[in-house]
């Protein structure tokens, strides 16, 4: 992750924080892919944010529609520099993703991601996976020879 992307990446988990989000960078989910944050909301629901900081990395990226059956809401988040107008194209579909823009300090939302309600069974299940990465990351930043079990990340 480049030190712009990982700025975009601080400010938005600082907007997150505020409001009671709680997420974790690069989460991997079950069909393979990397969600850049993952987390979720007060009422349980699940957050997806995709981090682009370039214009061709944003029109490169085919992968994204893969992640959105692994949450409530999906975002992009992107700093305040790139051009955003390609997000309000069909091929990026403005009607079920939200815009936020950030930096290393702070985010805001400039479109709210509407939300698409996962089914009740996948919601617990990629809770509950989100949580078992958490945990095993802290507990292996205390103990990294717990690194080689229950890898699920």
């Amino acid at each position: 992750m480049t030190g712009e992307a990982r700025a975009v990446v601080r400010g938005i988990c600082r907007l997150f924080a505020r409001n009671d989000i709680w997420c974790l960078p690069e989460m991997v989910l079950r069909n393979g892919r990397r969600a850049d944050l993952m987390g979720i909301d007060p009422k349980g629901r699940v957050v997806i944010v995709e981090i682009k900081v370039s214009r061709g990395d944003l029109l490169g990226d085919g992968k994204w529609p893969d992640y959105l059956d692994y949450c409530d809401r999906f975002y992009w988040g992107v700093p305040p520099g790139l051009d955003r107008t390609p997000l309000d194209g069909p091929d990026f579909q403005p009607d079920c993703c939200g815009v936020i823009v950030a930096d290393g300090y702070d985010a805001e939302i400039i479109r709210p991601a509407p939300s698409h309600p996962l089914a009740a069974a996948r919601r617990k299940v990629e809770v509950e996976r989100l949580a078992r990465a958490a945990l095993r990351r802290q507990l292996t930043s205390i103990d990294p020879d717990c690194a080689p079990w229950g890898r699920i990340d």
